[in-house]
């Protein structure tokens, strides 16, 4: 319990630090939104954090981040940013040729999620995330994970961070 509260410290605090160019990164610091943006760098001192080897989800959960390269979650439930985030989110599909994986229409909120395949078919270099918030909280997040690792492996890694989105995106690999 004790390096779940470490890791969630470290997360918190790497916002800006660790930004890497990207279209996505002129979020970073705009009013409105939410951003938590985490780089290799730090999956990689996440990944030295000793673990107690008879906990196996915690086990998972540091096998995948040693497989990440960069973590992006941005959240609004400001109209205007959630329309510009939208957009955004739009282009960079078109742009980086993103494939949809699937889209779910769940209480009011449009999913759509979006990747790019590794070298294997189960493999995934890039998995992009949407959510546009019309339900009850009005949330709008943007996500993208860029490494190498299998869509089932996400699941651990959203229960740990609590990632805005992750109760979607959990109940997606499981379709």
């Amino acid at each position: 319990m004790k390096n779940y509260f470490i890791l969630l410290f470290l997360i918190t605090f790497t916002t800006s630090i660790f930004a890497q160019n990207n279209t996505l990164d002129k979020f970073n610091d705009q009013d409105g939104i939410t951003a938590v943006v985490v780089n290799k760098k730090m999956f990689d001192l996440m990944s030295k954090v000793k673990v107690d080897a008879s906990d196996k989800e915690m086990q998972q959960y540091m096998s995948l981040i040693k497989k990440l390269d960069n973590l992006k979650v941005y959240s609004t439930t400001n109209a205007k940013a959630a329309l510009d985030m939208k957009t955004t989110a739009d282009k960079y599909i078109k742009t980086v040729g993103l494939e949809e994986l699937m889209k779910v229409n769940e209480n009011g909120k449009n999913i759509r999620i979006v990747v790019k395949s590794g070298t294997a078919d189960s493999q995934i270099k890039e998995l992009l995330m949407f959510i546009e918030g019309n339900g009850r909280d009005n949330e709008t997040v943007l996500m993208s994970l860029t490494g190498n690792f299998n869509l089932n492996e996400i699941a651990v890694l959203t229960d740990k961070m609590r990632i805005p989105g992750g109760e979607e995106l959990k109940k997606a690999t499981k379709r």
